[in-house]
Order: structure tokens, then C-alpha cells, then sequence
């Protein structure tokens, strides 16, 4: 593996990581507290598209 492609691979871990970490408090929130679910979907939803390199 080429410096480059560790490079990408580290620098995509940690938007994965507040990814699904997100979409774990939104989908705990969306089951006990419906009304607030929305507050961290901001996150899920950029994260995802940071971590998939579409930005």
C-alpha cells in the first residue's frame, strides 16, 4: 500500500467515526425522544459525506 492510500485511509477514520457515532445517538434519540432526533441528524448527514469523499 502506497503512502498516499494510508494517508486517505487515516484521514477518513475519524469522520467515520463521528459518523456512526451520530447516527447512534440519533437513532437512540429518535426511539426515547422523538421531538429531538432532528438536533444531531446535522452530523450523521455531513459526516456521511465527508467520510465518503463526496465533499
Amino acid at each position: 500500500m502506497s503512502s498516499t492510500q494510508q494517508e486517505e485511509n487515516k484521514s477518513t477514520l475519524i469522520p467515520w467515526v463521528i459518523f456512526l457515532v451520530s447516527l447512534v445517538i440519533t437513532l437512540w434519540l429518535l426511539f426515547t425522544k422523538p421531538e429531538w432526533f432532528w438536533v444531531p441528524l446535522p452530523f450523521v448527514l455531513t459526516y456521511f459525506v465527508v467520510a465518503t469523499n463526496k465533499i
